[in-house]
């Protein structure tokens, strides 16, 4: 510290964040009564009484740390000698050398009866308003705890409530929403990335024929099973959702044409292999893959044009988009 800063007509000193001084002037030891040594590195409440220690702790840290600045606050520090000295403080926080400090600035108060009234009032509102705020906080942190509570309950219902509104209640597989959120996302996703992706539109065989035969309980045990199946035989990056009746979609992230034909085979063959038991189940797949002018709706509509190619040509077969698409322009030509 300089001469001129060290003996300066009002006192001097700097605290860190947490309060401990990193130096002092003269003029502010002065005051106080103490040596440099006595003061440097310990807390600055360590010249204050238990009073002002409260009115540090509830006014000027709050203040300082808000607003970066302190202005005329009345104060008083206690000497060696445990004498109270009124002073008015000038704060400022800044940073040095990559660290917070605490600039203050300390001018002695000559005129200090006519204030002292004023002084003990607040100081004793300041205490029971420490003591109000303790008992605050107390019963803030007991709020707060249930509060968490009531919010991971909540969190836990919304993701329930979630679940439900995106999931089929029959199969358990994800609903006509949902794939029609994924049709989305997946038609940006490409845009962005040109990663093709296809789709495939299956269908239960005769599936009217088992409601008819064996009732709808059986129809819905159909189905279950299905779902379960195209789950079983699907990636975890495909989306397999129930489209509606004995419908399901299923969308192949990262496919293009020759991959998705050789998939909705595996899923066809799958079914027709499986035990079914008395009923004799199988599917007919339509297929498609996404192109530059394709929009959710235009995929869609290749994919179950597709399908329709398949019934009509004989069902338990999987047909591509492209391929229906040659056999129409042939009927036509």
């Amino acid at each position: 510290m300089d001469l001129q800063l060290d003996l300066a007509p009002c006192g001097y000193f700097s605290i860190s964040d947490s309060g401990i001084i990193q130096s002092i002037n003269q003029t502010m030891l002065g005051m106080l009564k103490y040596e440099r040594t006595e003061l440097l590195g310990k807390h600055i409440e360590s010249t204050m009484s238990v009073t002002n220690k409260l009115f540090f702790h509830t006014y000027f840290y709050p203040y300082i740390q808000l607003y970066g600045h302190v202005d005329e606050m009345y104060f008083s520090f206690r000497t060696s000698d445990q004498q109270d000295v009124p002073v008015l403080l000038n704060g400022v926080r800044q940073t040095r050398n990559g660290e917070s400090i605490i600039d203050c600035v300390v001018v002695i108060m000559r005129k200090r009866i006519e204030h002292e009234k004023d002084i003990l009032q607040t100081k004793t509102k300041l205490q029971e308003l420490y003591q109000a705020t303790h008992e605050a906080n107390k019963e803030l942190e007991r709020l707060h705890e249930e509060y968490k509570l009531k919010q991971q309950a909540l969190i836990k219902v919304n993701d329930q409530l979630e679940t439900m509104a995106s999931t089929d209640l029959l199969t358990g597989l994800k609903n006509r929403r949902y794939f029609q959120d994924k049709m989305v996302e997946s038609l940006t996703f490409f845009r962005d990335s040109q990663r093709c992706f296809s789709l495939l539109v299956v269908d239960i065989d005769h599936f009217k024929n088992i409601n008819d035969t064996y009732g709808h309980p059986i129809g819905d045990l159909v189905l279950g099973n299905l779902a379960g199946l195209l789950q079983s035989v699907s990636r975890s990056t495909d989306v397999v959702a129930r489209y509606g009746g004995e419908e399901f979609v299923i969308i192949l992230a990262d496919c293009d044409q020759e991959q998705a034909m050789h998939t909705a085979e595996r899923y066809r063959s799958q079914v027709a292999s499986a035990d079914w038991g008395e009923y004799n189940i199988t599917v007919s797949i339509g297929a498609a893959t996404v192109a530059e002018e394709d929009t959710e709706q235009s995929l869609f509509q290749k994919a179950d044009k597709a399908l329709y190619a398949s019934k009509t040509g004989g069902r338990n077969r999987v047909t591509h988009a492209s391929e229906a698409e040659r056999n129409d322009s042939n009927l036509h030509n």
